[in-house]
């Protein structure tokens, strides 16, 4: 066979293996999609069959390996059968009429029932959130559970390390959980590793990368939670990782970057619910059920009085079924009768979301959206202030969180009852891709804390007009355009 037979015949094999491609495509990609993102993967494909294809076998299946799911399930079936429900919830003033049946909407897709006699404070300086942990960790008398995206050992993080080792020296049992492939992609992680493993603690990464070892699942599906929990009395969640606050990269410090997050400082029931999270992530990854540091979640209610406060607990991700913040953060957006303040670093919404956003300033509703006026990661970036011109022209208030700060915390409230904080953006990647925990709260003295926080926002910020972003350039629209498109491959 001649030189030119065997180029023809590669030939004729590559153009009948694009044509395979395009067609297996067709029938696959689609399936259990959302247009957006079937259309978009399908794009990628045809323009480059054999490139695209490929990034579909990596990073196209959204849900983890069958054995983590089924680990999920048992953990669901396992707190459904030992908690009460919402039989024990403050009675200080009257449910919304609407709220009964979010509560179910919850209980249904994450399990956790909305407990009453909840205690609970917000922490809004970076540093003193860690000095608050650090304080709390010292006291821990039975165990410490610490789960955080990113978990780096630094100057600022240090005396957090150091009050776990003393914990563990002085016979607590302390577990850690931090994500493999952030943590390992912080500046200085084999100090963090070399650190973790010398200090008496049981630590394990979650969802790790390591095909050599057997563990693998698509690369980006990530758990993203941020929780600490001491001696299932006090628990911390929220939007802070454990890190200084410029994350110690070098861009980062050169443009002089800073973080600004929120946590809530949790006491009562709730408190086991959070707990609950934990386990289950420790579950996933150990193999060891900690049913003995559990206890019901509705134990430990504090008295009842203005103050108790009723909280649910929401985990999402692709180990469950549906898009548990997703569903959660729609119903409550349609529910809300006054006003919607979200807040949320990465706002890359789905069409679901944009359609309740602007269907609730419609109806009469004040809506306002505080994001940051600059950005740490520039594809996101870009995509997001794709969204504004739509949310501009349907009155939308947009506020800028002014640079050098990245305004990191993710919640926001409705009306003047019901507030969710957490570690979930609204954006497509926290729906569909991260293992998130959010938080719903119902009650004045929590709202009134988290109006406090967002007119802190609101001092600091500048508001995006109209008439300003119809003044942007070109080159600017073309990328915000170009960055929208990306966002719907998942």
């Amino acid at each position: 066979m001649s030189g030119t037979d065997v180029a023809v015949l590669v030939f004729l094999l590559l153009l009948a293996l694009d044509f395979v491609i395009r067609v297996v495509s067709v029938i696959v990609v689609p399936r259990n999609r959302r247009p957006s993102t079937g259309i978009a993967w399908l794009m990628a494909i045809f323009v480059l069959p054999f490139v695209g294809f490929l990034l579909f076998l990596l990073i196209g299946s959204y849900k983890l390996p069958k054995s983590r799911r089924e680990k999920q399930h048992a953990i669901n079936e396992f707190i459904i059968e030992t908690t009460e429900g919402i039989d024990k919830v403050s009675e200080d003033s009257p449910w919304p009429p609407w709220f009964r049946n979010v509560v179910e909407l919850n209980r249904n897709l994450g399990a956790m029932p909305l407990v009453g006699g909840n205690d609970a404070s917000l922490v809004g300086d970076y540093d003193e959130s860690i000095r608050q942990m650090t304080a709390d960790i010292a006291k821990a008398e039975r165990y410490v559970h610490a789960e955080f995206y990113i978990l780096s050992l630094d100057a600022t993080t240090a005396p957090f390390f150091d009050a776990l080792e003393a914990a563990a020296k002085r016979g607590v049992t302390v577990r850690v959980l931090l994500d493999h492939i952030a943590s390992v992609r912080a500046p200085g992680n084999r100090k963090t590793v070399k650190r973790l493993n010398s200090m008496g603690v049981k630590w394990h990464f979650m969802l790790p990368v390591q095909p050599l070892k057997g563990k693998w699942q698509r690369p980006d599906l990530r758990n993203h939670r941020k929780i600490l929990v001491i001696d299932g009395d006090v628990a911390y969640m929220g939007s802070q990782n454990v890190v200084d606050r410029s994350y110690n990269k070098k861009g980062n410090i050169k443009r002089g970057l800073m973080w600004q997050d929120l946590m809530t400082r949790l006491e009562g029931p709730i408190v086991a619910g959070i707990n609950a999270i934990f386990i289950t992530d420790w579950y996933s990854e150990s193999n060891e059920l900690l049913l003995r540091e559990t206890r019901p979640i509705t134990d430990d209610v504090i008295e009842e009085g203005e103050e108790a406060l009723d909280m649910q607990v929401v985990p999402s991700g692709p180990g469950f079924d549906g898009e548990n913040n997703l569903r959660l953060f729609l119903a409550l957006l349609y529910s809300a009768q006054k006003r919607i303040i979200i807040t949320s670093p990465y706002f890359v919404p789905d069409d679901a979301m944009m359609y309740a956003i602007t269907t609730a300033t419609e109806r009469g509703l004040e809506v306002q959206l505080f994001v940051s006026e600059i950005g740490d990661q520039a594809l996101v970036y870009h995509a997001q202030r794709s969204y504004y011109e739509v949310l501009l022209r349907a009155g939308v208030r947009i506020y800028m969180y002014q640079a050098p700060y990245i305004l990191h915390a993710k919640h926001f409230t409705i009306d003047d009852d019901v507030a969710v904080i957490g570690s979930s953006n609204m954006d497509m990647r926290s729906f569909s891709l991260n293992m998130e925990v959010s938080l719903m709260v119902r009650g004045r003295t929590f709202v009134d804390q988290m109006r406090a926080v967002e007119d802190g926002y609101r001092a600091v910020s500048r508001e995006l007009t109209l008439d300003e972003w119809h003044k942007q350039p070109l080159r600017s629209t073309v990328l915000d355009n170009l960055a929208r498109l990306t966002s719907a491959i998942q």
